[in-house]
């Protein structure tokens, strides 16, 4: 390997991010993602690309960043007690998109590399990731499909991996305070740095890819699916939920202020609209209720069992 990991894995990085805007820049006739570069303060730092009030995307966001420093956070090194205050790298990206239409789930997307170093001590790196779509008013052959991409992503890593990473992303996109899923989850792994790092590449750029080809044919095909006042009203009162669980339990924004990272990119994955209100319950046999009632649950997409 000529170059280092972290040369290598950066520049896929760039790629990945410019192959995820152009892809859905192709969805979108009123807008574009506008780049935003910035600088970390102890070294490395990012281009955010953010496209808002399109008609297709109301906002979204897909993140490149690449930083260096003194310290391992708390949220990262948690799991890895013995690798607390060692200085780090860590890049990735990050895709959140909010579509305008109701009937298009929002979708999320991260990829991520962290390493260590410090003097007289061998290099400790992983990858994680993952991909989560969060419907508001759901069709199954979309969730289907969604899954079936995690699935041949994960194929080829071992027999089990899908279940296993489907499992953790149901347990981890979870509110718990309210009892249900953030959406229909997808594949949520971190810490994998076995059986070398060339396996491990190879699997983490299949999710990356894997989420342009699970998440672009739902945006094409339900982009002009019409809609009303209590469908986007539903939307934006849904939405509060991606607040809370980004704000409460997301290690990843967790991560980014903790290490002091640049605010307004750690929270683009805001929704642009949101609201809450109190007591608010459903009305029997809508589809507002049937999302909550069978959706908001881990489930067999795939029937594998």
């Amino acid at each position: 390997m000529s170059d280092s990991p972290s040369v290598i894995v950066r520049e896929w990085l760039l790629d990945l991010q410019q192959r995820i805007c152009t892809r859905f820049e192709g969805e979108e006739p009123a807008g574009s993602f506008v780049p935003d570069s910035w600088q970390y303060d102890s070294g490395g730092g990012g281009i955010s690309r953010v496209l808002e009030g399109g008609d297709t995307i109301e906002k979204g966001g897909v993140n490149f960043s690449h930083i260096v420093g003194d310290s391992l956070p708390p949220t990262a090194s948690v799991r890895h007690p013995e690798l607390a205050g060692r200085p780090f790298e860590a890049m990735g990206v990050s895709v959140v998109i909010h579509p305008r239409n109701p009937h298009v789930p929002t979708s999320h997307m991260n990829v991520r590399f962290f390493s260590t170093r410090d003097e007289g001590k061998s290099p400790v790196w992983w990858f994680g990731g993952g991909f989560d779509l969060t419907p508001y008013y759901p069709v199954d052959e979309d969730i289907v499909h969604w899954h079936q991409c995690a699935f041949d992503a994960c194929s080829s890593f071992g027999d089990d991996t899908y279940a296993q990473y489907k499992k953790t992303c149901d347990e981890y996109f979870y509110l718990k305070h309210r009892g249900e899923t953030r959406g229909v989850g997808g594949l949520f792994f971190d810490d994998l740095n076995e059986p070398d790092f060339e396996s491990c590449f190879e699997f983490w750029r299949g999710v990356g890819d894997a989420y342009i080809k699970a998440y672009s044919p739902i945006l094409a095909k339900r982009k002009d699916t019409p809609f009303g006042e209590r469908e986007k009203a539903f939307q934006s009162y849904r939405r509060g939920r991606y607040v809370e669980f980004n704000l409460v339990f997301d290690r990843g924004t967790l991560f980014g202020l903790q290490s002091g990272g640049r605010t307004e990119s750690i929270l683009m994955s805001m929704p642009p609209v949101a609201h809450w209100k109190y007591q608010w319950q459903a009305e029997p046999g809508s589809a507002e209720e049937a999302l909550v009632r069978d959706y908001l649950k881990p489930r067999d997409w795939l029937g594998l069992q």
